[in-house]
């Protein structure tokens, strides 16, 4: 098994990408649920050229991945579950639980310190919400982001299995639930009960800084209840609630190269958690 999933890994990985990402654009072709502001060619080719730049920069960065990393801390003993004798099942779901917290405590800071706002703003900036803005995420976040993930992978010594199927989840879920799709509202409020849903995350989208600081959850929506940062809808409603952050709001910011300086433009505003209210 575990020559498998290093040798498969990969391919596991960029097959659900691609199967995802397929069925979520057709979904979002055949019942949109806001309607399209911008032309999906200009904000597709920048969003994706953003995956080739952060895929480049992870692959040259870091020697080994969080499945890899998974595999060593097996065979050197390194790690909680490595260390204690626990049923395969447990060390399992515990290690998804674990991992899909960290990524909701990680994207909380990354709205509560106003350095690391620079960086996940990018995210933010896309004018309208659809499965590419899941995907759209500053490459030095990227590579932070995957450097916390493989401490937790060390220090947790979770199954390699389990690591693999939280990066396609993570990365399944993300494109879900940034997809510009309409969800029977019945459903809806029944599925975010154990996934977050399109319209409870599209409500973290918004301009508003208050809403912008809501529904922090990419997979497990039960953070967000625990720790009192849910919010069930905009105050304008999904249709007339406005997409993006104050400071980027032209065509021209949505170009890569203006994406990838983002972080040297303006000042943070009061988007980050600890300076609302608070002038520049």
């Amino acid at each position: 098994m575990p020559d498998f999933l290093l040798a498969n890994e990969k391919i596991i990985r960029l097959s659900a990408f691609l199967g995802i990402l397929v069925v979520m654009a057709a979904w979002e072709v055949a019942a949109p649920r806001r309607r399209r502001e911008i032309p999906r060619l200009l904000r597709w080719t920048n969003n994706l050229g953003i995956v080739v730049a952060d895929t480049i920069l992870v692959r040259l960065t870091f020697p080994v991945a969080a499945v890899g990393l998974a595999l060593v801390a097996a065979e050197r003993g390194w790690g909680v579950f490595n260390l204690i004798e626990a049923p395969v099942w447990v060390a399992f779901i515990v290690s998804l639980v674990v991992l899909d917290l960290v990524i909701y405590l990680q994207h909380v800071l990354f709205h509560a310190v106003p350095a690391l706002w620079r960086l996940h703003r990018m995210h933010h900036a896309d004018l309208d919400f659809d499965v590419t803005t899941g995907l759209r995420f500053h490459p030095v976040e990227i590579v932070l982001s995957m450097g916390l993930k493989l401490a937790v992978v060390a220090l947790l010594g979770p199954p390699a299995a389990a690591v693999l199927v939280f990066e396609v989840l993570l990365n399944g879920t993300a494109m879900f639930n940034h997809s510009n799709i309409r969800i029977p509202l019945r459903l809806d409020r029944v599925l975010r009960l154990i996934v977050v849903t399109p319209d409870m995350h599209r409500v973290h989208h918004s301009v508003i800084p208050r809403e912008a600081n809501s529904n922090f959850g990419f997979n497990l929506p039960w953070w967000d209840r625990l720790f009192g940062t849910y919010r069930a809808q905009p105050a304008e409603g999904h249709d007339a609630m406005t997409i993006g952050i104050e400071l980027f709001r032209t065509p021209r910011d949505l170009w890569l190269d203006r994406m990838l300086i983002q972080p040297l433009l303006g000042k943070p505003g009061n988007y980050p958690i600890n300076r609302q209210g608070r002038p520049d």
